[in-house]
């Protein structure tokens, strides 16, 4: 058998995940996807805790304050053990037309969504560092690729992650740590609701694939991001948006 055929090695057991911004929608189906696996899944939430699942830390945390973010990990790593999985996906969204857009709805959601996931991959990377291995995912948007009117401060925030994740690629590939996006598009979530059944409609009209997608597809590319079978894919952004951005 050639060296190019070698089996992908076993996983080495259950691994430590953590999912920011897990209460629901994308981040509640990530950590389902985990638990499913076999994994040992911790829950950031910021109010409201996610539903009580057998294995399933809840743990609170706001991306927005370093002290929540310090404080959270520390309880993760004196229960479970050090994060070997990180999954960023908490964010917020404040839209309105730039014109409309006060500095502080601006700051809002670049500190949650853009800070807030430097705060969380900075406090993980220490332990993935020493130990020569890591798995980090970003939950981007396709917004940060086709852009949205009303909404200039969440695609830059998005498209700022993808120059996040491929820099620090480059930083702590040598530790065998990878680090990639996920940019959905339509998902069926409570944030995307806000949008507005006629914009949803809009967008959905759209999408090659004529539907919306479920949090769970969205679970899938990230868990694929963060297995076995994805051992030599960094700094990579994989779309789970029906086509909608294709090309872009």
């Amino acid at each position: 058998m050639n060296s190019t055929d070698a089996a992908v090695p076993a996983p080495d057991g259950p691994r430590v995940v953590l999912v920011t911004g897990a209460n629901r929608g994308i981040g509640l189906a990530c950590a389902r996807r985990f638990l499913h696996q076999g994994d040992t899944v911790a829950a950031t939430y910021r109010t409201s805790p996610p539903p009580e699942l057998p294995g399933l830390l809840a743990v609170r945390c706001d991306v927005a304050d370093p002290a929540s973010v310090d404080a959270a990990f520390t309880e993760v790593e004196k229960t479970l053990g050090p994060v070997q999985v990180l999954v960023a996906n908490a964010g917020i969204t404040k839209d309105t037309l730039l014109l409309r857009m006060g500095e502080e709805i601006w700051r809002q959601v670049l500190e949650t969504d853009l800070t807030g996931v430097y705060r969380v991959v900075r406090r993980a990377l220490g332990p993935m560092v020493r130990a020569h291995r890591g798995r980090i995912v970003l939950v981007s948007s396709v917004v940060a690729f086709m852009g949205s009117p009303g909404q200039v401060n969440y695609g830059a925030a998005k498209a700022g992650l993808v120059g996040m994740a491929r820099s620090l690629a480059r930083e702590v590939g040598s530790r065998d740590i990878t680090v990639n996006v996920v940019a959905p598009g339509v998902v069926d979530t409570d944030m995307i609701a806000d949008l507005g059944e006629a914009r949803l409609e809009t967008l959905t009209s759209m999408v090659p694939l004529g539907r919306r997608c479920t949090p769970a597809e969205v679970a899938g590319a990230v868990a694929f991001l963060a297995s076995d079978d994805a051992t030599y894919v960094t700094g990579a952004v994989l779309p789970v948006d029906g086509g909608l951005g294709m090309g872009l």
